[in-house]
Parts: structure tokens; sequence; C-alpha cells
């Protein structure tokens, strides 16, 4: 399996601006840029490569956690997981330092010990975890009875 993006930009670092594109649709000629990378917190001018990545993360965990679930013959009534990206300026250039994933759960017929266990075992396993494993990756988990 292959999955691809497309990037497009025109312009210096500072003041150029491009968009962002995936045969799926479901970013289409999105716009990004420095402002929109760096100043503009809300994100609501356009996305970013971080954003991105957090939607991957948040999305890929949920999936691999659903699976842990499955494997214990029980089925998640929702998982909610939103992940938070941080990047900073250093002396070598911009880096991603960190991302936490805030968790809530309900499984019905499944303890919070086990929910924990699974989650953790998720966070260590889904495909974007491993590819991000350079970074420091922080689970928070509510878990709802």
């Amino acid at each position: 399996m292959k999955r691809k993006a497309t990037a497009i930009w025109k312009g210096t670092g500072l003041e150029g601006s491009g968009t962002l594109s995936s045969p799926s649709g479901f970013f289409d000629k999105s716009p990004y840029s420095f402002k929109t990378r760096f100043e503009n917190e809300d994100g609501s001018k356009g996305t970013n490569p971080e954003e991105m990545i957090a939607a991957a993360h948040a999305g890929c965990f949920n999936m691999a956690l659903s699976f842990q679930i499955a494997g214990k013959d029980l089925e998640a009534e929702e998982l909610n997981t939103t992940a938070t990206v941080s990047i900073e300026k250093g002396d070598a250039g911009f880096a991603i330092t960190g991302i936490v994933l805030n968790l809530t759960g309900k499984v019905p017929g499944m303890n919070e010990e086990q929910f924990i266990e699974l989650a953790n075992v998720a966070k260590e396993g889904c495909p974007i975890s491993k590819a991000l494993s350079s970074v420091p990756i922080t689970l928070n988990i509510t878990f709802n009875e």
C-alpha cells in the first residue's frame, strides 16, 4: 500500500505560499504558508504539516487501539484522541519536539486497567508512532466506564 499527497509552493519561504492536496480529496488545495504555520495559532487561515501529522497520528492511534480492543472480543463505543504536535525553533532550526496524545475512551465490558494497558500497546505499535519514534510521545488517558 502506498499513499501520497502533493505540495505546491510558490515564492520565498517567508513570503511565499502553497497548497496541499490528496487524491482522496480530503484536503484539496488547502493553503499553507509561513504565516499559517507559525503565526496563526488557531489554524483558521490554512493548514500546516504539523497539523497533518497530528491528524494522522490521532487517526492511526485510534485505529490501532480499536484492533487491540477487538482482540479482547470487545468494541469501543468511542475513542476520542486529540494529538498535539509541538514545534520549536532551536540553534539548528525548527524541530518537532513532542507529541501529546489525549485519549478519552469508553469500552463497555472493559475495565480501566485493561484499557490503559491496551492504549499503551497501541501507542507503541501504531505505524505513525513508529515513524515518529525520534520524537517524545506522551499519552494521557481518560477512561469513561
